[in-house]
Order: C-alpha cells, then sequence, then structure tokens
C-alpha cells in the first residue's frame, strides 16, 4: 500500500524538489517537465472553419512524462496540480487535465489546482488549505494566443517564402519588434548632424577652488543649447568673456527629493541585470528561474509591483535594523504599475526571505549576483527619499553682456541611495559634484575659456535593455515573452547583436518592408498592443476568446488572400523605391547611383535568391556584376565589408565604403574607431600592417631636440601634415608613415623660417601682393587680390569672390568685411571632416558628443 495520498505535480525537477522537503510522506511530488503536447508544425492544426479547433500531440518526452504521472496516480486520491501562476502555468496543468483524461487515468481522482507566489514551507502550505479548480478564463487567453501566433506564423511565412525568396518567417509579435529595430536604424542613416557650440571655463573665488562654470547668455540674449551655431559666434563669445570682469549676481541652493524606484518586475529585472550585471535577457531569465525553484525568490514572470503585507512588514524590519530609523519612511509606500496592460494579480520580485543574503545562501556566481540585485531594490522600495541640495550661480559681466553659469548638486541624506541607485552605479556621481562656498557679490577669476564644437547624433541603436522597456511602454507582448522574442529575430539572421546593440540585417529590412507595404495593420504598434489588451479582457472573463479569434481571422485572411496576384517583380520595384536611400546613397559628383559601375550602361536593381537578396545589374548575363545589399558603389567590393586583419586590442579591422568613399573601422556601433584611408594609399593592397598604422594616425614622430615637444605627422581637411610647437607643414602623403626626426626637424626648420619671413613684411597671411584695403579693429589687415577665379578680399584665413556687381576700383573695407562675414557664416554650417575645440592650433583639443 502506497503511503502518499496526494500527487503534486510541477513543471520542473528542481521546484519538485524544493517542494518535495516542505510536505509530508502523504504527498508525492513529480515534474511534467513543462508543456507535456503542443500543436504539430503543420498546417491544420488551428481550423478556423471549424471553430478554431486545435489539434493536440503529445511529445515524445511529454509522453514519457504522462506515463509516469499516470502511474504514480493510481495510488493516489489526489491529483494537485501546481505549475506556475501565471497563463502558461495554467496551461500546462490544462494540458496535464486533458492529456490525463483521455488516458482515462483521472477516474474516482479528485483534481484540484493549488498555485504559490513563493516556494517557501508557508506559502506551500497555504496553497495545500486553499485549492481551486483550474482557471478557464486564463486557459482561453492562452488557447487564443497560442492560436493567434500559429495562424500569422503558418499563413504569413509561406507568403513569405513564395515572394521573398531566402525569408524564412514571421511571427506576429517578433515582427513588430523587428520594425522597431529597423525603423531606428533608418532614422540613424537618415540623420543630418547640425553643428554647434558651447563655451565653457573655469571660475574662481575668494574660496580659491576652480570650478566649472558655461556661457548661457550673450548680448543680453538666453542661450540656448543650439544658439551658438558656427565658430565665429563661440569666438566671439570668448572674446567677451576675457574682456569682462565678472560678479556673481546670485546664489541660489534648491532642495529635491529622489524616490527609490518600485521593486523588480519581470522587464525591469531584464534591464536592470543588463545595466548593471552585463546579463543578456535569456540569461536573466534563465537564472532567476533557478533561485524561484530553489526557494529564494518569489515568481519572477510578474508585472505587478505590489507587495504583500507580511513582505512589506520583513523589509521595513530588515531596513530599520541594518540602517536605523532615519532610513525607514513613517509609513509603508505603496507602488502602482505605470505599464500598459500591466497585470496586478502577482506580487512583484523579490526574496522569499529578505533577511538572507546570497553569502547566507552560499550562492555562487550569475546567481548569487542576481539575487543581490533583487534583495537591494526590494530593501531600497521602503527606504527614505534622497534629499540633494541642488545650488545654481549666476555670474555676470559689469555691462550684463555675458552671462555664466555654474550648476552643483549635494546630497545631504542619501536614503535609499546608500543601498542601490537605480541604473549604473557610477551615475550617482553626478549628483554629487559640489561646488565651493560662492556669496552673492563675489567677483571672480574667469579663465580656460574653451569654445567647443558639437555635432547632434542620432538615437543610439536599441540594447536589450533599451528594446525591452520601449516595447512594455507601446504595450506590445508580454514580459515574460521578451527574451525569447529578441532570441528568434537573431536565430532568423533578420537582426545581430554588436556591443550589446541590435542591428538589421538585410534580410531584416526587406521582410520589414515586404511586412510594412502587405500587411501594414499587423505589424502597427498600436494595433498589437490593442491585441494584447483584448487577451487580457479574455483573461478577465469580458471577451469570448473564439469571438477574438474570429475578429482577427476575417481581416487576415483577406490580407492573405491579397497577395496571391502579388508577382515578385512588384515586390522588388517596391523594394527598389522604399529601399533607396540605402540601396543606392548619392554619389559625390552628383552621377546615377543606379548606373552599373562595371558596364556603365546597365541599371543596379535588387535582385531576390534562395539565399537571400543582393544588388546586380540589369544587363544580366552581358554584365554580371553583383554585390551585396550595403556594399555601396565600390565596383570591386563583393560585400559590405572587407575584414583586413584584428588590431593590437584583438577587434576586428574591416575596410568600408561610405558616404566620402573607403575607410577603416575598428569594432562596431558608435564607439568605434574610424579612419578615411588617403587617396595615396586607395590603390595598394591593404594589409593588416598598413591599416593599423593608419588607425593609429595621427602618430608621435618624436621630441624635437630643440625644444622637447613632440612632432606630429597625420592627415588633416587639406592633406598631409607635420605639425609641432603651432607650426604646421605639408608634408607628402606617403611620408606620413614613414617620416623620421631628422627629416621632420629640417622640414619644419624650413617652414618656420618662410613664415618668418613673411611675418617680417607684415602682410596678412605673410603674403604682400594684392591691394590692402585696411585694417579691422583687431588688427588683421584686409587686401583685395586676384586669383585664378577672379578677384577676391582675404583676411589671411577667409578668402571670399568679389561679386559680378562689385567693382574692384571702389571697394571699400566695410564691404570686403561684410563679404568675408558672410563666407564665414556659410563655411560654418558645412560639417568639417572632425570635431575640433578652438584653444590655441593644438593637436589635442577637448571634445564633447551630445545627443
Amino acid at each position: 500500500m502506497s503511503e502518499y495520498k496526494n500527487l503534486v505535480v510541477v513543471e520542473s525537477p528542481a521546484k519538485a524538489k524544493t517542494i518535495n522537503k516542505y510536505l509530508g510522506d502523504e504527498y508525492k511530488v513529480l515534474a511534467s517537465y513543462g508543456h507535456v503536447r503542443d500543436l504539430p508544425s503543420k498546417n491544420g492544426s488551428v481550423d478556423p472553419d471549424h471553430n478554431f479547433a486545435m489539434v493536440w500531440e503529445n511529445s515524445d518526452d511529454g509522453a514519457k512524462h504522462l506515463r509516469e504521472i499516470a502511474t504514480a496516480l493510481k495510488d493516489a486520491e489526489t491529483l494537485i496540480l501546481s505549475t506556475d501562476p501565471d497563463r502558461e502555468g495554467e496551461a500546462i496543468s490544462w494540458h496535464l487535465l486533458e492529456a490525463l483524461s483521455e488516458k482515462k487515468a483521472l477516474k474516482g481522482k479528485r483534481v484540484v489546482r493549488v498555485t504559490f507566489n513563493e516556494i517557501t514551507p508557508r506559502a506551500v502550505k497555504t496553497a495545500m488549505e486553499n485549492p481551486r479548480d483550474i482557471d478557464m478564463r486564463l486557459v482561453e487567453a492562452y488557447l487564443a494566443r497560442r492560436a493567434l501566433d500559429y495562424l500569422v506564423g503558418f499563413n504569413l511565412s509561406p507568403v513569405l517564402w513564395r515572394k521573398l525568396p531566402g525569408a524564412r518567417s514571421a511571427g506576429r509579435v517578433q515582427s513588430v519588434a523587428l520594425r522597431l529595430i529597423t525603423e531606428r536604424e533608418n532614422e540613424i542613416e537618415a540623420f543630418i548632424p547640425q553643428e554647434y557650440w558651447s563655451v565653457e571655463a573655469k571660475g574662481e573665488g575668494a574660496a580659491k577652488e576652480a570650478f566649472k562654470v558655461r556661457v548661457v547668455g550673450y548680448d543680453g540674449v538666453k542661450l540656448q543649447k543650439m544658439d551658438i551655431a558656427s565658430e565665429i559666434t563661440a569666438t566671439a563669445i570668448v572674446a567677451a568673456v576675457k574682456s569682462g570682469v565678472f560678479t556673481v549676481t546670485s546664489a541660489e541652493a534648491k532642495p529635491a527629493r529622489r524616490y527609490p524606484a518600485p521593486p523588480f518586475i519581470t522587464s525591469t529585472l531584464q534591464q536592470e541585470a543588463a545595466r548593471k550585471l552585463g546579463f543578456a535577457a535569456s540569461r536573466t531569465m534563465s537564472v532567476a528561474q533557478k533561485l524561484y525553484e530553489d526557494g529564494h525568490i518569489t515568481y519572477m514572470r510578474t508585472d505587478g509591483v505590489n507587495l504583500s503585507e507580511e513582505a512589506i512588514s520583513a523589509i521595513r524590519k530588515r531596513v530599520q535594523t541594518d540602517f536605523g530609523d532615519q532610513y525607514l519612511p513613517e509609513k509603508p509606500i505603496f507602488y502602482k504599475s505605470k505599464a500598459k496592460n500591466a497585470q496586478e494579480a502577482h506580487e512583484a520580485i523579490r526574496p522569499s526571505d529578505v533577511n538572507k543574503t546570497a553569502d547566507q545562501l552560499k550562492l555562487e556566481s550569475d546567481k548569487a549576483k542576481l539575487y543581490e540585485l533583487i534583495r537591494k531594490r526590494a530593501l531600497a522600495c521602503q527606504m527614505e527619499a534622497a534629499v540633494i541640495e541642488r545650488t545654481t550661480v549666476t555670474i555676470e559681466d559689469a555691462a550684463r553682456n555675458v552671462t555664466l553659469r555654474a550648476v552643483g548638486s549635494v546630497i545631504k541624506f542619501d536614503g535609499f541611495l546608500r543601498l542601490y541607485s537605480e541604473g549604473k552605479d557610477d551615475e550617482q556621481d553626478e549628483e554629487n559634484r559640489r561646488l565651493p562656498v560662492i556669496k552673492e557679490g563675489e567677483k571672480l577669476t574667469i579663465f580656460d575659456i574653451t569654445p567647443i564644437q558639437h555635432f547632434t547624433e542620432p538615437a543610439p541603436r536599441y540594447s536589450e535593455a533599451s528594446l525591452v522597456k520601449k516595447m512594455e511602454e507601446l504595450g506590445i507582448g508580454r514580459p515574460s515573452t521578451y527574451a525569447s522574442i529578441l532570441s528568434v529575430l537573431q536565430e532568423r539572421n533578420y537582426v545581430k547583436a554588436e556591443k550589446n546593440r541590435f542591428i538589421p540585417e538585410d534580410k531584416g529590412r526587406i521582410v520589414t518592408f515586404f511586412l510594412e507595404t502587405y500587411f501594414k495593420e499587423y505589424v502597427e504598434y498600436d494595433f498589437t498592443a490593442a491585441l494584447e489588451e483584448r487577451l487580457d479582457l479574455v483573461s478577465d472573463g469580458k471577451l469570448e476568446h473564439l469571438a477574438l479569434l474570429a475578429d482577427f481571422w476575417r481581416g487576415f485572411k483577406a490580407a492573405v488572400d491579397g497577395t496571391s496576384e502579388l508577382r515578385v517583380s512588384d515586390v522588388i520595384d517596391g523594394l527598389n523605391e522604399a529601399l533607396s536611400a540605402f540601396l543606392f546613397p548619392p554619389k559625390e559628383d552628383g552621377a546615377d547611383p543606379r548606373l552599373c559601375p562595371k558596364c556603365g550602361a546597365g541599371g543596379m536593381s535588387l535582385k531576390l535568391s534562395k539565399f537571400g537578396a543582393f544588388v546586380g545589374c540589369s544587363a544580366y548575363p552581358e554584365c554580371n556584376y553583383t554585390r551585396a545589399l550595403n556594399a555601396g558603389d565600390n565596383p570591386g567590393a563583393s560585400g559590405g565589408t572587407e575584414t583586413i586583419g584584428t588590431a593590437e586590442s584583438g577587434e576586428e579591422i574591416t575596410k568600408r565604403v561610405g558616404r566620402f568613399g573607403p575607410y577603416l573601422q575598428i569594432g562596431e556601433g558608435k564607439e568605434a574607431k574610424r579612419a578615411g584611408i588617403p587617396k595615396a594609399f586607395q590603390a595598394v593592397q591593404m594589409t593588416q600592417e598598413l591599416a593599423r598604422q593608419l588607425l593609429s594616425l595621427p602618430r608621435e614622430i618624436g621630441a624635437n631636440p630643440e625644444t622637447g615637444l613632440p612632432m606630429i605627422a597625420g592627415f588633416g581637411r587639406f592633406g598631409a601634415y607635420l605639425a609641432h610647437d603651432g607650426v604646421y607643414c605639408k608634408i607628402p602623403a606617403e611620408d606620413v608613415l614613414t617620416v623620421g626626426v631628422n627629416h621632420a626637424v629640417a622640414l619644419l626648420a624650413e617652414k618656420k623660417l618662410k613664415d618668418g619671413d613673411k611675418k617680417k613684411s607684415g602682410a596678412a597671411g605673410g603674403r604682400t601682393d594684392g591691394k590692402l584695403l585696411g585694417e579691422t579693429s583687431e588688427g588683421k589687415k584686409i587686401f583685395l587680390r586676384s586669383g585664378r577665379y577672379g578677384a577676391y578680399v582675404t583676411d589671411g584665413k577667409i578668402n571670399a569672390t568679389l561679386p559680378k556687381t562689385e567693382e574692384e576700383e571702389s571697394l571699400t573695407l566695410e564691404t570686403a568685411l561684410e563679404l568675408l562675414e558672410k563666407k564665414a557664416g556659410v563655411g560654418a554650417k558645412k560639417k568639417p571632416a572632425a570635431k575640433k575645440a578652438v584653444a590655441a592650433r593644438k593637436p589635442a583639443t577637448a571634445k564633447k558628443k551630445e545627443s
């Protein structure tokens, strides 16, 4: 006679092992190892013509585990289905019940369903004392979701195979996630950087402690971020700051409070684990699953931010013990989810016992890291807010022509920040930037005044954390599915991940275009989110799942049928037009970007094959020129990139073709190092050693024996150069990599001698020819000269062509200055070859990037 009366079934053996410790001899615990049956991967598994009947089959492993459960059930009186407390867990219990019924293994047996949010003795015992029936509302929501995914996959994928050779398949939610990644890449490629400048300096007062200041007003106008549009304006502001005497006109300190973030839900755990621990979403969920099954944390698939009263009480006691009364709020803090479609039925993710640390539990490696992250977040959510004093100092010159500002923050009370800060830990340093004691009316010395050039930048590519956050905000999919969605996109080669950033592959771009053109409604963000809301209505019992399926199928079937007459040539024409900016970027010389670079007669067009897409000449077979989609217009390119070798860091060096010609790149993404390939080196074989040398430019040749200062060789806007102590001279491009110390000293000495002779003559820019029109207030001489393109005026730095409407004989200094100022403004709008900060023409300059 068997000792047990109750057979408990859970999903995993680890969970079974943990629960078995808490139950007596009257219970036997077995694992189903997840789902025991699923929809067969073939047509007809969901039949829309027969009320969406679904055909299920047992997997090989599922059949084995079912037999074990059925055998064990013979000696039990009660079957207790104790799978996870969510839709998927409810569905697993339902499948077990259905499969065991088919085996006629339930005769005379009592069947109940129990759930618990944490695997602890108390939680398990409470669940066993409060059994219920299977919640068919949750099961029907699961059935509707599975049917939707099946109907989309098995009806849309064949369309892709027929109309887009090389495409693999399409999924309901994956396609929307792919669209997000692709759209972001399109934005990045279409982005046109906009130049702007800032002027920064250092200030020092009676405290004799330097601090950072920034120009925020000029000529009586408050300056916004983009208002200093050119180097000319920035230089004028620098001059105004240098000539001013500055006084503190106000020093205002305001208190602010920063509140703790809610405890973790599935998506925020994935985001924080990515930021703080570098975990991919799949890795986070795998580790969290193990922690849950071992009984260390509550259920990790949840979007509820609420905590039980018992958990809050335990957390508050721990906070008081560890940090003292001043860190404990007077009353408990309650949180409410802001996410779309949030389900508040389950608790947030927290430790089962907040009093136990990872060390006490003897956790190692990933488990210890993730557990401590969860524990700290749970403790911090019931701690006092941090109190921050933000100080703003306004500084003006006597005429109030220039306004400077200094900002600092001091944490007066760290509160929850003592334990945990959301995001990267070093972000907290920004809030702890102190200012010295500064009093209103105090005179300040302003020095190190530097104009800094910036360019606006596009939004960055999505990381796992930012994509998960975006999908959650839009209400797309469920947090528990995000990890698998991202994995599927990479497995299908629709996207690739480089430095934790997603980049759409060519195949992914084409699939996205096709879906947006012919199935637009089904990749719309609002439509997908609305479908999730309707599935939630099914869970709540407010919508019948068959009605949802029927409504969806009517429109989707019509969209699929509408592509039956669609020809592949129509798709290719549409792709050529929609992706023209990507496939055929404009040429600098204005030539037709679609003209075949090999035969010069045929037109370039997108081609599709079973191996994927490529660009080929329309004159085939007479011309067999082809290239990869992203190979630009380089006639010799057989692909988007050519691997040259590796850098000393071990990263891959690639040769690529961009808008401005061929270039070398180390790594990927925004932080990748790039270097253009000078014309002198474009015709030679690019080797790993040559690539390393070009990427290392500018190079330091050595110290000048006379001054001890370094001599630099490199490539600039006007070609190859040699630089030393403010002296620049042109050199042949081939000499940049080979010029030695002795040769460099001789070249620089010769250049310095020439410059000295020109300066002695007193001519602007070192030249004496031309008609002297006069001098500016800064002492610059303005000349009228004749050039190969006609007469022009110059200040030695800027040349402005004389309009045909102006007579050389009657040209005045004022008119010449207007022409030069206009020319300087036009030049400032052009994006220079490299970012720079003007500070006494030194090779190494301050640089900043801002979005």
